[in-house]
């Protein structure tokens, strides 16, 4: 076996240290409603708010909708100023009779 100097004893103490430490990440599973306003669409809203990043508001709250391909809404409008981020496919966005394509990220 090799000799292993103070340096190397401390750099193994710090890597086995940090590995115990370290918890596997948990799905965010509580906190929310979901419904189901259309077929093959799921809402999920959450029950927190949380405060904002965007100038201009002081809050923030999280609502997922879950769509599968090529599943349609009614074309509610929206109720409040939202931020989308798409991460998966494609979504096919109509606003004042102009359409669009939103695509992942």
């Amino acid at each position: 076996m090799s000799k292993i100097d103070r340096r190397s004893a401390l750099t193994f103490g710090l890597a086995a240290a940090s590995a115990a430490m370290i918890k596997p990440a948990a799905a965010q599973t509580t906190g929310y409603k979901g419904t189901t306003p259309w077929p093959g669409v799921v809402v999920r809203e959450y029950d927190s708010e949380t405060p904002s990043l965007i100038p201009g508001f002081k809050t923030v709250s999280m609502r997922d909708i879950i769509m599968q391909p090529g599943s349609k809404t009614m074309g509610p409008p929206m109720m409040n100023a939202m931020i989308c981020h798409i991460t998966e496919g494609e979504l096919r966005l109509e606003q004042d009779e102009k359409t669009f394509t939103g695509k992942k990220n």
